[in-house]
């Protein structure tokens, strides 16, 4: 039987008037993975978040969590229950102090782990009696993903959790949800515009632009889906049109030409092969420039 996917949607719309926030989103959230979310400023990842917590209703389209339709009221409720969410703005009450803040968290959530609770204490090194005012951006970070963690969540949804973080503070809350993932199952949406961040932890990605997924899958087969392939002349690089489909890019240097290409390079290196390179080499693409590549707009495609 093929495994339920924790989170779903299925040509999820969003709009506002005449603005389209979200046209027809494809999302699949496999459980005990680490799926990176990514995409420009206003690509449409926050509203996807807020459809999934039951915080903005989709225009159509359909959106589960753990199998359970978000936009039904009680359901959406259970989905809350099961889920812990960290967002860039930390939402804490300053006023009391991190004692104050677990008890009162404590107090919704009745699967609440102490043990995780004295874990990340001392691992995130957090005083029971500091006040909340008085915590550093990156300590207010760990006392979110505390709460988070120790709720009992299955789903952890995170959107920029580590924005405006220095990166020993980066890297400590990074390795803190690797770990706890391996230990509790935990399924995690990890909503950043860190790069790095999400090529270090995550084992699958969705890239969206204008409100559509436009890279899928687990970060291996997407890496190998990619690649440049760069030509060598023995005089000035043709000007060629290749057929081929998959070339996302075309760059003319020189005596150089350099591909890149998504999916189908064998079929793309023939049709090159027949413009006689005296050499030809065929290298990986990073996760930074597939984002790049899928993310841009219309007018950055000049080049091809």
């Amino acid at each position: 039987m093929p495994e339920t996917p924790v989170i779903e949607t299925l040509d999820l719309c969003k709009s506002w008037g005449p603005a389209a926030a979200l046209r027809g989103l494809n999302l699949r959230v496999m459980a005990g993975s680490i799926h990176g979310f990514m995409g420009r400023n206003g690509a449409g990842k926050t509203t996807t978040i807020k459809i999934l917590l039951g915080m903005s209703r989709a225009s159509s389209g359909h959106a589960r969590v753990f199998g359970l339709p978000v936009a039904e009221a009680k359901d959406s409720v259970t989905i809350r229950t099961r889920t812990g969410f960290v967002g860039e703005e930390k939402e804490l009450y300053d006023e009391f102090t991190v004692e104050e803040m677990i008890r009162f968290t404590h107090s919704f959530y009745p699967r609440w782990r102490k043990d995780l609770e004295q874990r990340y204490l001392g691992r995130f090194d957090l005083a029971p009696t500091a006040a909340i005012k008085t915590l550093s951006r990156g300590m207010r970070t760990k006392l979110a993903l505390l709460l988070a963690f120790c709720r009992g969540a299955e789903l952890l949804i995170l959107d920029e959790p580590t924005a405006n973080l220095d990166p020993a503070v980066t890297e400590d809350v990074l390795q803190a949800i690797v770990v706890h993932v391996a230990g509790e199952g935990m399924t995690v949406l990890f909503s950043s515009h860190q790069i790095a961040g999400v090529e270090q932890i995550a084992d699958a990605i969705t890239i969206i632009h204008r409100g559509r997924a436009v890279v899928a899958g687990s970060l291996d087969d997407v890496r190998e889906g990619w690649q440049r392939i760069q030509m060598v002349f023995d005089t000035a690089a043709p000007e060629v049109r290749m057929v081929s489909p998959g070339i996302v890019d075309m760059r003319r240097e020189g005596r150089t030409l350099t591909l890149v290409v998504s999916g189908g390079a064998e079929r793309i290196l023939q049709e090159a092969r027949a413009f006689h390179p005296i050499a030809v080499d065929v290298a990986p693409v990073s996760l930074k420039e597939i984002f790049l590549y899928s993310a841009r707009e219309e007018n950055e495609h000049a080049s091809l």
